[in-house]
């Protein structure tokens, strides 16, 4: 297998048919010429939809050079970011990591940073990096994000005042707006490496971009085959992607308004969360929108499997099923036998995941929960750069078919309006004012 497959038989049959999910097929073909001809709404961040194919060799060459640089100076590098401008980065860097690499020696650790607000968080990762040789990648279109703004004026005082000011811009990497912004008018002026953000290319759309190349890199992991994957992916047409955007549209008209991403490998936990951002953030418009939600098996089989079996019918599963393990591990034979595992010593411990997989899957479709199954067929680079680009196209496609807007977040700004007038932030005094009434202050 060379390619991530999409398999719907499993959601077909107690809640949907053939016929229901071949009924939007039209819908999703007007949906991708839609994207294509930049007819539909939000065609102003449509930058993404080719980006694969016009990334070129010198321009991952000079991301990788930059990567190389920041390896040579730091033990350390922290990316600073929120939502989309972290989270592809760390789903990749997880997917590819070993699962304890922060506790085995490494050239360069990648850190985040900038994605809460948590002083204890950020008092920990400034006392770990107190006297050690670390750098930053900030990434922010505008500067003035609040969570990552915090963090990056903390770290920056630090790094400049572990190493001085000079050798602090060398080790800054600033990913931001072409001309405009706080954060670019500050890397100018301090003479920062930049990388733009396109301003077609949306956040949570934007890990094929330096947002996410360039801390993927720093990891020491291969970003011209993720970009080959990707442009695969963009070149394959759109069978899967159609099979997916459809079932699910037809689950969600039935009333299965939950989708559970869920794996069988820890290593896809990030993955599941840049998932998320993607589809809430793009299909929770105009009261409308599945929710998006995930689980690692089989982990949470011992915490969340009773209500999946047995709960309210309300949701159906996305499985990705991972082909090929990259080690091998295989039970032995114990001659007393008291954990009673003997009849499994011998095999691989995945052999083992697989049939849990399997099992699993066969258990919930009986309990009336449908399935989808995406296989990929190993975490590498090629595959999950198909995986990427296959989700961004489907949940373009899918958006359109639910008739919202996937490529704005309006909803986003509220908290932060309400967070801005409770700080008393200038020129939010009137809402200021407002909301202290409203909490009888």
């Amino acid at each position: 297998m060379s390619k991530i497959q999409v398999n719907n038989t499993a959601a077909l049959g107690q809640v949907i048919d053939q016929e229901q999910v071949a009924a939007l097929r039209p819908a999703a073909e007007a949906a991708a010429l839609k994207l294509e001809q930049g007819t539909g709404l939000g065609n102003d961040f449509l930058g993404w939809l080719h980006l694969p194919s016009s990334i070129t060799p010198d321009f991952l060459n000079d991301i990788e050079a930059t990567a190389q640089s920041l390896r040579s100076k730091c033990q350390y590098v922290v990316t600073i970011g929120i939502g989309g401008s972290y989270l592809g980065a760390k789903a990749v860097i997880e997917a590819l990591a070993d699962n304890f690499a922060a506790y085995k020696p490494a050239t360069t650790h990648v850190l985040f940073a900038g994605n809460n607000i948590g002083e204890d968080y950020l008092y920990d990762l400034i006392d770990l990096l107190k006297g050690k040789q670390f750098g930053i990648i900030v990434i922010s279109k505008s500067g003035t994000t609040t969570e990552p703004s915090i963090a990056f004026r903390l770290l920056k005082d630090m790094l400049e005042q572990q190493v001085g000011k000079a050798e602090a811009a060398t080790r800054i990497v600033a990913v931001t707006d072409a001309r405009r912004g706080a954060l670019r008018g500050l890397a100018t002026q301090e003479g920062y490496k930049t990388y733009v953000i396109p301003d077609n290319v949306g956040g949570r759309f934007s890990v094929l971009t330096p947002v996410g190349l360039l801390p993927i890199a720093v990891a020491g992991y291969d970003i011209k085959a993720l970009v080959e994957g990707a442009v695969e992916m963009e070149k394959a047409g759109g069978d899967d992607i159609f099979t997916y955007a459809t079932t699910r549209n037809a689950l969600y008209r039935a009333g299965r308004k939950i989708e559970l991403l869920v794996n069988f490998n820890p290593k896809l936990h990030y993955f599941a969360e840049w998932w998320k951002q993607l589809y809430g953030e793009s299909e929770g418009k105009d009261h409308k929108g599945i929710f998006p939600a995930a689980c690692d098996f089989t982990t949470d089989l011992h915490s969340m499997g009773q209500w999946i079996q047995d709960g309210e019918r309300t949701i159906y599963e996305t499985v990705i099923s991972v082909g090929e393990p990259a080690h091998s591990v295989v039970i032995p034979d114990d001659k007393a036998n008291l954990d009673g595992l003997n009849f499994i010593a011998g095999k691989h411990v995945d052999y083992v995941n697989k049939m849990a997989e399997l099992g699993t899957r066969l258990a919930h479709v009986d309990g009336g929960v449908p399935n989808l199954l995406i296989t990929v067929p190993a975490l590498k680079e090629k595959y999950l750069g198909q995986l990427i680009y296959f989700f961004e196209k489907a949940c373009g496609v899918s958006g359109y078919i639910l008739d919202v807007n996937p490529f704005n977040q309006p909803g986003v700004e509220a908290y932060k309006k309400n967070m801005f007038a409770l700080l008393d932030k200038p020129g939010y005094e009137a809402e200021s004012k407002a909301i202290k009434a409203k909490l009888g202050k």
